[in-house]
């Protein structure tokens, strides 16, 4: 049995069958994520900013899901490559999925993936769960990055003072933003 989600309009009923619904729901989950990433502070001493797109990504994930909220990561990169200014800082272009803040991006997908996965086990339904979920998210996206980082032509000590360290009290906060917002949507 095909199941169909009913919008209401002007003129009359209008019917959209649930894959419709889900890329629609995975569109807006990648703006969402985009317009976050506008929210940049630039580091002088580091080649990665502070930016909003980490929430994004854990809201996303964990209102989404799994599947869906990596999925949506996946077509705000794709967005980005394709030349939309959705990177932090209004940046596009496929040379930014392989510059230096590359591991953070990728990890936006693994990071999504696991929130969902968390979220659809009941781990954010709790205000305490829901910040431990959320900052393992946001930490494994600091792993990600830091180890691209090093990889990119830091090496492994200045990657950690340029891309870890310095986001750690960020990702607490990020954290907390998201756990509280997540448990307050899931109440509604």
């Amino acid at each position: 049995m095909k199941t169909k989600t009913i919008l209401f309009d002007d003129t009359g009923i209008l019917s959209i069958d649930d894959k419709t619904a889900n890329i629609f729901t995975i569109l807006i989950g990648s703006l969402l994520i985009g317009i976050l990433a506008q929210v940049s502070i630039p580091i002088p001493f580091s080649p990665v900013p502070i930016t909003g797109q980490t929430i994004g990504v854990v809201l996303v994930g964990a209102l989404l899901g799994s599947k869906k909220g990596a999925l949506s990561v996946l077509c705000y990169l794709i967005e980005g490559a394709m030349g939309l200014p959705v990177f932090a800082q209004m940046k596009a272009g496929a040379h930014v999925l392989v510059g230096p803040t590359a591991g953070y991006l990728w990890g936006f997908v693994i990071a999504a993936f696991l929130i969902g996965y968390l979220a659809e086990n009941g781990l954010t339904s709790k205000p305490l769960n829901s910040f431990l979920s959320c900052f393992a998210a946001t930490t494994l996206i600091l792993i990600f990055g830091t180890m691209y980082l090093a990889a990119f032509k830091l090496g492994f000590n200045d990657a950690l003072f340029m891309g870890f360290y310095p986001f750690l009290v960020g990702d607490v906060v990020k954290s907390a933003v998201c756990a509280t917002l997540i448990t307050s949507i899931r109440k509604i």
